[in-house]
């Protein structure tokens, strides 16, 4: 089958569940869309474009793709709380399950609120309660924090949240370590003050290393005292700020630089000249180039 014939399914299929008013037990049309895409002949992968079609997908459903397993597992953790919903798959999916779950958004995708996240013109799959996520974490110490995809640039997504949360419990969907998902300070308290009890692989599309995993309190909570400087000249900068201080850029400017979220990526002359034509110049052309 041709690209152009796969993405005209794709694309159907995709139109069809955007009308869809609810999600029965045994559905789950993001991961079926998604496994379709990537069932593509890999010479194929190129004019799917998969980051679009990522996007796309994220947009009407969930950044994370959930798995009969992990659903499973998050069954075993109710009853939940779902703090940053967006669309409110996960949640849709574990309550045709019979599950236990409250999903809050501060800005739920409604038609109402601007979400970044999602830009489908429909009503999110469950009903989701608008509410600031600290707000709600705090407010259910009773159930167990769930944390899917949280901005990588956000501190108040993630970190913020578990600080708030004054539960034993979190099942956190996203890469683990400095990955695409949850800030720096997130990830630097989760190695610190909460075990490890549970991973499960996730369906991923290239590039990505997701999973959903189950965390559990330590008994005594440890101070977070790392710090990060920059590279250059030691000075101290943001936590998880990347590569050197505002005041060693403007000193000595990279040959390119690039606006991404919060942080600044800068790119030297020799890493430029290393690369294909093709890379170089979508980065030189790009809207988010600062220099």
């Amino acid at each position: 089958m041709e690209a152009a014939a796969i993405l005209a399914q794709y694309r159907e299929r995709l139109e069809a569940e955007a009308l869809a008013p609810r999600l029965a037990a045994e559905e789950n049309p993001c991961l079926e869309l998604m496994t379709m895409l990537l069932a593509a002949p890999r010479e194929l992968w190129p004019a799917l474009d998969f980051e679009e079609r990522r996007r796309e997908l994220s947009s009407l459903f969930s950044w994370g793709v959930p798995n009969e397993r992990a659903l499973e597992v998050l069954a075993t953790q109710a009853p939940l709380v779902e703090c940053g919903a967006g669309m409110g798959y996960w949640s849709a999916l574990l309550k045709a399950r019979g599950v236990d779950v409250l999903a809050y958004d501060a800005a739920p995708p409604d038609g109402e609120s601007a979400n970044a996240y999602h830009r489908f013109t429909r009503q999110p799959w469950t009903p989701i309660e608008k509410e600031d996520s600290l707000v709600a974490a705090r407010r259910h110490r009773d159930r167990t924090l769930v944390l899917c995809w949280p901005p990588f640039d956000d501190d108040r997504a993630s970190y913020a949240v578990l600080r708030a949360y004054r539960g034993e419990r979190l099942v956190y969907i996203g890469e683990r370590g400095e990955g695409v998902t949850a800030s720096v300070r997130f990830h630097r308290e989760l190695a610190l003050n909460w075990s490890l009890e549970e991973e499960v692989r996730l369906p991923n599309w290239p590039r990505l290393r997701d999973t959903l995993t189950v965390y559990r309190r330590n008994a005594v909570r440890l101070a977070l005292r790392e710090r990060d400087r920059c590279f250059e000249c030691l000075r101290f900068i943001a936590t998880g700020a990347i590569g050197r201080c505002d005041w060693c850029f403007a000193r000595k400017p990279s040959a390119l630089a690039l606006q991404i979220g919060k942080h600044r990526v800068e790119y030297v002359q020799e890493m430029l000249d290393a690369m294909p034509p093709d890379r170089r110049r979508a980065l030189e052309e790009s809207p988010n180039r600062i220099r």
